[in-house]
């Protein structure tokens, strides 16, 4: 049987207090921690400092950096066991994906986008709302009782 590469996601949370240079210096160690263990790195983007929900070991926010990923799901094990043993990392997640990340759309003019979305609006609502009202009536209709 051959091994199948399965498409993963890690998101993790490192102190917000650590130095640029110390999260690049974290990023890269994960990244070349995850291409010794055999797996191949498709994206790794720093999302920057954001506010957590609640408060994880003392800190009311946090960086994010998200790692898209693909392998056979043996390297996961090890990434994570880093993760865990670093003071810097405060939270980590790894998620399997359905497929491989999606390409991303290319932007459109931001003059053209208002008038295009209230189009799109507008068609897309009239119709729905006129089904959905003769659907309740036929609805209303049928549940009530002979008399």
């Amino acid at each position: 049987m051959k091994k199948q590469e399965i498409y993963y996601e890690t998101m993790y949370i490192l102190r917000p207090d650590i130095a640029e240079e110390e999260v690049n210096k974290h990023i890269e160690k994960y990244n070349k921690l995850l291409e010794d263990m055999g797996g191949k790195i498709l994206d790794s983007q720093m999302r920057g400092k954001r506010r957590l929900a609640y408060t994880i070991a003392k800190n009311r926010e946090g960086i994010y950096v998200q790692l898209s990923h693909q392998g056979d799901g043996q390297h996961i094990e090890k990434i994570e066991k880093a993760m865990r043993l670093s003071e810097d990392v405060i939270r980590y997640m790894t998620i399997k994906q359905e497929g491989p990340l999606p390409t991303p759309k290319p932007k459109i003019k931001t003059s053209e986008t208002p008038n295009s979305q209230e189009n799109e609006k507008s068609e897309n609502n009239s119709p729905s709302i006129d089904a959905s009202e003769e659907d309740n009536s036929k609805k209303s209709d049928s549940d009530k009782p002979n008399e």
